[in-house]
């Protein structure tokens, strides 16, 4: 009988962002990169749109998508981060499902995934409801197609949540072999009880609901599965190839289907080059006719079901007690810290469902009037989520209201409907899933919780967040100095809450290191300068004016007058308030510019209390990342007298140091510091420069290893690799110019000489597309040679120091 193999990734990272400001501010964790999305997807998402088919040297042959040949659902609020932060990655995933569709009998790769991850079985119908329809219309924005399949977070289930999915349409999902109870074929009298992981997973089951519809359902191989995520069975490729094959078995007499189902950050992020070991398994299996390559909309319509199976409610594929890890202290957790616990599970969640139930009873009191239905509105509400346009709110609006709006009731009806959607983030299932109430997942969906309180102040009756805080006071930290849930919240969710004033501020403050012009985003807002003036007196500058904030998403506004005396280096003195008027302000204004204009800073302070009380800012309250960009402008001076000072007790100090060590004696440690703190500067200025002498690079590697120092390679790795890319995209740009292909093979020769591995994946793909562009053209495709004229040898060499065999590489290009 016929063999199929269909491996799946779920990949998905939990919402970051700032309930705010709907960006994700800079996490030094992930550091070099920015935040964790854009390192996992450096690591993981980005390789798997190009994994290396290599040789058994180690040279690639080829480079071709994982995603197109595996089945894969991304969550919908990564691919939103993605779609703006990392958009090849994004059209390179899309494109992939459109190849899959025509590999696979006009079957797609992706799959949908409820909308923000929340435990199914845990949720309101009305929310699973929202959470399926979300899902769903995400995916056709994204991949121009209904899905067939859609992944329930952490696989958990219970019959509502399968109404629900054949409800809308949905055709099958995955589940885990412990989640199915009895099976049976289609027609059979009697049931067979296969709990405990017994069911065989190589076929489809269909599951029929009490409502008459039915669904799906494929049971995953857990043993290869988890072999993949835990036993470093990605360390080889024909090991991983050895592995899937062993699902197999001679006493089956049907069609078989072995899939497995994993975390796809296993590929890359969890396990490195984990990508490369995937893509070697598909071609080794592939390659030989091992097996054939499928999805599950295709096996599906190969093999349609014919057997049925029932599940075991309430349960998923992480916690052996069902669906406790997302509600109580089970004994599921992240491991290392033996002596915690996680009671605080089960009063969190009893918080939120109490809050919800507030929100919700909020929702239609504020909605009642003005729509004609509610929570069809909030079904519909991803269609604003996607596209947050004036035209596209306006239609929205005209479909939903009972009779036109204005400005004051489309701002209502907007925060009522931000209020729901941050009500379902505070579910996201990463909350329960770690250790302890304090860390960061668990805190960022409070503050989900507390974005949702505060839009629900001016409609819902007083103290619901004291009523909340009430509640949240039962969880009790593992961490003595963070208390309970209540001063979890005090501590690190109160600070981070913003208004329109703190916007202002942020404004206000950084307009003296920003020109912003008329109109400027900050993050999701648009301020509009109305009035501004600025003055300076050597370091010290002053800025007045007022401004009209207005948010993107709420389109709540308010206009503001401020005054900002920057004393120079990071004493700064800053004053806020709502605007209360032309002629207030204009008092104000000219009050505080005579004062600077007659160096009275001291009176300057005393008019910013007089007109500002106690709403006093100061570089503190700047927005994370600009806080960084403007503390960097700030000691940019001081860390280059630094820099200076280092080189040059280096270069004073190393005739003698040399001697030291020549006579036998210790060379003391602040000298090897200096050197080091030196040598490391002189190396990553020399890739950060405009011209690389590669004597100079073996020079200053040879002085490390001679003084046996180490080096900073974070930090230099990332500088060789940007400047590598920039190099390559101007090659790109300009593919015959003998200069550019000058440039990117020294700086490549130059890598050799460097003491670390540097990154080329970038580099690598952009020769790759140079390598189509130049053997496709009209004389190749005549001649049928590898012809890569012009500059050929100088191409061929660099392909040579960029690891390809490429004479391989073009052979696959010609292919393709």
């Amino acid at each position: 009988m016929e063999r199929f193999l269909c491996i799946h990734g779920h990949f998905y990272q939990p919402p970051r962002e700032n309930p705010w400001l709907e960006s994700i501010e800079i996490q030094d964790s992930a550091f070099p990169y920015h935040d964790w999305n854009e390192r996992i997807t450096a690591e993981c998402y980005a390789p798997n749109t190009a994994s290396r088919n290599l040789d058994r040297d180690g040279r690639i042959m080829g480079i071709i998508s994982n995603y197109a040949r595996i089945s894969f659902n991304f969550g919908p609020t990564l691919l939103s981060w993605m779609e703006k932060y990392s958009f090849e990655t994004y059209r390179a995933i899309l494109a992939s499902d459109r190849q899959s569709i025509a590999w696979r009998s006009g079957h797609g790769a992706a799959l949908a995934q409820v909308y923000n991850h929340v435990i199914m079985p845990l949720a309101t119908l009305r929310d699973k409801q929202t959470q399926v329809r979300w899902g769903i219309r995400d995916f056709e924005h994204r991949f121009q197609r209904f899905p067939e399949g859609m992944w329930l977070a952490e696989t958990a289930v219970d019959t509502e949540t399968l109404e629900v999915l054949a409800g809308e349409g949905i055709r099958f999902t995955i589940l885990a072999a412990h989640q199915a109870r009895l099976e049976r074929k289609i027609g059979a009298d009697s049931w067979n009880d296969v709990s405990g992981s017994r069911i065989d997973p190589s076929r489809a089951y269909i599951c029929r609901l009490p409502s008459g519809r039915s669904i799906v359902l494929f049971f995953y191989d857990g043993p290869i599965s988890q072999a993949v995520a835990f036993e470093k069975l990605l360390s080889s490729g024909e090991q991983f190839a050895a592995r899937l094959m062993s699902g197999f078995t001679r006493q089956r007499k049907h069609s078989q289907l072995v899939h497995i189902a994993t975390d796809g950050e296993t590929y890359g992020h969890h396990h490195h080059f984990g990508e490369m070991a995937l893509g070697h398994a598909l071609d080794h299996i592939e390659g030989n006719g091992l097996a054939r390559l499928t999805n599950y909309g295709e096996y599906l319509e190969l093999h349609p079901p014919i057997h049925e199976a029932q599940i075991v409610e309430n349960s998923s594929w992480s916690c052996v007690h069902g669906i406790e890890r997302w509600r109580s202290d089970c004994g599921c957790n992240s491991g290392g810290n033996g002596t915690w616990n996680q009671q605080w599970r089960k009063p969190l969640r009893d918080a939120l469902n109490s809050l919800n139930v507030q929100l919700a009873a909020c929702y239609e009191a504020g909605m009642a009037e003005c729509l004609t239905d509610p929570w069809a509105a909030r079904d519909e509400y991803i269609a604003v989520m996607l596209d947050r346009s004036e035209e596209n709110v306006a239609d929205f609006m005209r479909r939903h209201s009972r009779y036109p709006l204005d400005e004051e009731a489309t701002s209502t009806m907007l925060r009522l409907l931000e209020m729901q959607r941050h009500a379902l983030l505070m579910y996201t299932s990463c909350g329960w899933f770690f250790d302890e109430l304090s860390g960061l997942e668990t805190v960022q969906i409070i503050q989900y919780a507390a974005r949702a309180i505060q839009l629900a102040e001016k409609f819902c009756a007083q103290g619901i967040e004291a009523a909340f805080l009430e509640q949240l006071a039962a969880a009790e930290s593992n961490i003595p100095e963070h208390g309970n849930g209540a001063d979890t919240y005090v501590k690190f969710v109160k600070p981070a809450m913003i208004d329109l004033i703190k916007v202002g501020a942020h404004y206000a403050v950084s307009s003296i290191f920003e020109d912003y012009g008329e109109e400027t985003d900050i993050f999701c807002y648009r301020a509009f300068r109305e009035d501004f003036l600025i003055l300076h007196s050597g370091q010290m500058s002053l800025t007045v004016g007022r401004v009209f904030i207005r948010s993107a998403i709420t389109r709540e506004a308010e206009r503001i007058s401020f005054c900002t005396l920057y004393f120079g280096g990071h004493a700064l003195n800053c004053g806020v308030r709502s605007y209360l008027g032309e002629e207030a302000c204009q008092a104000m204004k000219q009050e505080v510019a005579d004062a600077f204009n007659e160096t009275d800073f001291v009176a300057i302070i005393r008019l910013m209390d007089t007109h500002f009380g106690m709403h006093n800012y100061s570089l503190r309250n700047l927005f994370r990342d600009e806080q960084r960009n403007v503390l960097k402008r700030i000691i940019a001076g001081t860390l280059q007298d630094f820099e200076d000072k280092f080189m040059l007790l280096y270069e004073n100090s190393r005739s003698l140091m040399g001697f030291l060590r020549e006579t036998d004696m210790p060379v003391p440690h602040r000298f090897i510091s200096t050197a080091e703190t030196a040598l490391n500067l002189r190396l990553q200025k020399l890739f950060a420069s405009g011209v690389i002498e590669i004597d100079t690079i073996r020079d200053i590697v040879s002085e490390i290893n001679d003084w046996d120092i180490g080096v900073d390679n974070v930090a230099l790795e990332f500088i060789v690799r940007r400047r590598v890319e920039a190099a390559m995209a101007a090659l790109l740009d300009n593919p015959e110019d003998g200069q550019c292909i000058g440039e990117v093979l020294h700086l490549a020769e130059s890598i050799a000489a460097l003491p670390i591995g540097v990154n080329l994946w970038q580099a690598q793909n952009m020769y790759w597309d140079m390598l189509k562009s130049r053997t496709t053209g009209k004389q190749s495709r005549c001649e049928g040679e590898n012809d890569l004229s012009g500059e050929g040898e100088a191409v061929r060499k660099l392909g040579h120091l960029l690891y390809f065999n490429v004479e391989a590489a073009l052979a696959a290009k010609e292919g393709l």
